[in-house]
């Protein structure tokens, strides 16, 4: 049983700053991450990662923009859906709909500017809530499991890992999350250009809207790749400046 002074440590651990990463660590990591979005294997199964924060982001604006939440499925193939209730066209849906595809580089943006204030134990743990949160929701085994196992994860790393494990982890994840959201734009237009999947996002807000399919994946691309710019500045931008490298 843990002490009150072990929980006063772990609190100011939690809401205090660690120290600042080697910026080995940090271009290590962004390196590993750009690995594994770029190669196959690694990428079918680590990419139920992003399934999870595009379906949360739908989840969470659904909701923000007084949706009725429906539920949440994940599955096996890194497929998901996200089922609300509500008006079936208006800024509602049309907001819900846009949120998927742009939810994970907007996370690791998030997450980037909590890393560039040393934040990392905060980090993990909000990653943490976020995934209880979102687990209320599933409505199938595959994606119960799925948010468990990752879950644990990332509560074991933020509990009894050492901070440089943490900050390893921390940075990996996030830069996961900024550059894996750009890939499944990228496979999103190559299906469209084939025919393979006419009820996208995309396309279900070409019918909701004037502007054609092909505009909101530019639009998804645009995002996506601000975020990733913007997140990559928070992540390496000091140790870049400190080198010499930047103005």
């Amino acid at each position: 049983m843990m002490s009150i002074d072990g929980l006063g440590e772990k609190w100011d651990t939690l809401f205090g700053a660690q120290p600042d990463p080697p910026a080995l660590l940090v271009l290590i990591t962004g390196a590993v991450a750009l690995v594994v979005v770029s190669t196959r294997l690694p990428w079918r199964i680590a990419r139920n990662a992003i399934t999870i924060a595009h379906e949360g982001g739908h989840a969470l604006v659904a909701l923000l923009t007084g949706r009725k939440l429906r539920g949440i499925r994940l599955h096996s193939d890194t497929s998901g859906l996200t089922l609300s209730a509500g008006r079936p066209t208006g800024p509602g849906m049309i907001l819900t709909l846009l949120a998927g595809y742009v939810a994970p580089p907007l996370v690791g943006l998030a997450g980037a500017w909590l890393l560039g204030g040393n934040r990392i134990t905060l980090l993990l743990w909000v990653a943490v809530a976020l995934l209880l949160a979102m687990l209320v929701m599933i409505r199938n085994a595959f994606g119960v499991v799925s948010l468990l196992v990752t879950g644990a994860l990332v509560f074991a790393v933020s509990w009894y890992a050492t901070p440089q494990v943490q900050a390893a982890f921390a940075y990996t994840g996030v830069w996961f999350l900024l550059l894996g959201g750009v890939r499944p734009v990228v496979e999103l237009q190559r299906l469209r250009s084939r025919g393979r999947m006419p009820a996208s996002d995309a396309d279900q807000l070409a019918g909701l809207t004037p502007f054609p399919g092909f505009f909101w994946v530019s639009l998804f691309a645009v995002i996506n790749l601000a975020a990733l710019i913007a997140g990559a500045l928070l992540l390496a931008g000091p140790f870049l400046t400190d080198a010499g490298l930047t103005s």
